[in-house]
């Protein structure tokens, strides 16, 4: 892949993680539910599976909490990078590439909270659903447009 294409699909990345927070944090305001523990508590397992010290409870705690939107930018920006090889440079539809890339977040992100028991989507209400869906949905759209204008 030619560093061009690359460092497009990193910007496209951390511009759809960037709206993902805002809409997020705009949910937090509108609902005024409090910030979720998920990254958290994700990287506390992976730390635990792959045998890492975080050090003492409250500096782990700190750490923990650090990491987390760390690892979640890290996810954005490489979700852009493969979605900048699976596209091959070229700009998709708005529509297509933002289900694309919104999806393909959701998916990766979902499951591995999942697969590392942090939580459970066959458990959640609607409610759990649209407010995992809706910021998952501003990254794509805002992936997807920064993508495109890229590679006109």
């Amino acid at each position: 892949m030619n560093a061009g294409r690359l460092t497009d699909g990193v910007i496209a990345g951390a511009v759809g993680s960037t709206a993902l927070n805002i809409v997020g944090y705009l949910d937090m305001v509108a609902r005024a539910r409090p910030a979720s523990s998920a990254p958290d508590e994700t990287v506390g397992r992976m730390a635990r599976l792959a045998h890492v010290d975080l050090g003492p409870a409250d500096r782990a705690a700190t750490r923990r909490s650090g990491l987390g939107p760390l690892l979640g930018y890290g996810l954005g920006i490489g979700a852009g990078i493969g979605f900048a090889a699976l596209t091959r440079g070229r700009p998709m539809p708005l529509a297509m590439a933002g289900a694309v890339l919104g999806g393909g977040v959701m998916t990766m992100t979902d499951a591995s909270m999942t697969v590392l028991g942090v939580t459970d989507p066959r458990t959640w209400r609607r409610v759990d659903w649209l407010a995992d869906l809706v910021p998952h949905l501003a990254y794509g759209l805002a992936a997807a447009a920064t993508w495109n204008r890229l590679r006109r």
